[in-house]
This record gives C-alpha cells, sequence and structure tokens, in this order.
C-alpha cells in the first residue's frame, strides 16, 4: 500500500503507509511533507516508521521533525503504540502529553482514536 489520502472526520489526511521508508533525517520528514502539499491538512505516520533516534530526546531529532510540521502549517499524527519508549523516558512522556494538548502534533495509539480526536476539535 501506497501513502494514501483520506478523509477522516472532515479533515484530509495522508494516511502513510506503514511499509513505507523509515524518517531517519530531516530531509525524510520534508520529503513527507511535500508529499502532503497535494491536500493533506495532516499527516499519519506510523510510529514503526521513526528512527529511534526519533524517541530519544537527547538527539533532538523529534523536536526537528516536529518543527518541521509546525513550520509548514501541517499537522502530524504519530500512531501506533509507544508505550516502550515512555516507559525509559519520562522527558518523552513530557512531551507527549504536552504536544497532545496542543492542535499541531498527537501522539495517537491506533486510527480510531486519530479519529476521536478530529471529531473533537471539528
Amino acid at each position: 500500500m501506497a501513502d494514501v489520502m483520506q478523509e477522516r472526520a472532515g479533515v484530509q489526511v495522508m494516511m502513510c503507509d506503514p511499509a513505507g521508508p523509515p524518517v531517519a533525517t530531516g530531509d525524510d520528514a520534508l520529503d513527507l511533507i511535500g508529499a502532503a502539499f497535494l491536500g493533506a491538512e495532516m499527516v499519519a505516520l506510523p510510529a514503526s516508521r521513526l528512527a529511534p533516534d526519533f524517541f530519544s530526546l537527547g538527539t533532538r531529532f523529534a523536536g526537528e521533525v516536529m518543527q518541521k510540521f509546525v513550520n509548514y502549517r501541517l499537522r502530524l499524527a504519530v500512531v501506533g503504540d509507544i508505550s516502550e519508549h515512555l516507559a525509559a523516558s519520562s522527558a518523552l512522556r513530557a512531551l507527549v502529553r504536552e504536544s497532545n494538548a496542543s492542535d499541531h502534533v498527537w501522539f495517537v495509539p491506533d486510527l480510531e482514536a486519530l479519529d476521536a480526536r478530529l471529531r473533537a476539535v471539528a
């Protein structure tokens, strides 16, 4: 399956293929942003596609990726179970909590949770 555009709860979302290439650099994030500019308001990215560095905040990779999405005014939803990463890092737990309180970057466990969040802000 390739990345596809879907309307979810009235929002155009680019649904990223779980088997797609990993997001391991800032340029990889920009590639996603460029693809999403075909009409998406949000990118739903499987957590499994994020390089491990994303979840290790000392690398600053998460901040770089998130800032790129904010700069381009495109929302990002990281979709999937990241509980192992959360258990290992109180800083990551704080980042996820703060991100989920905003409208730009969300961390959700599955697509049903994403749909619920989208409906709640509609």
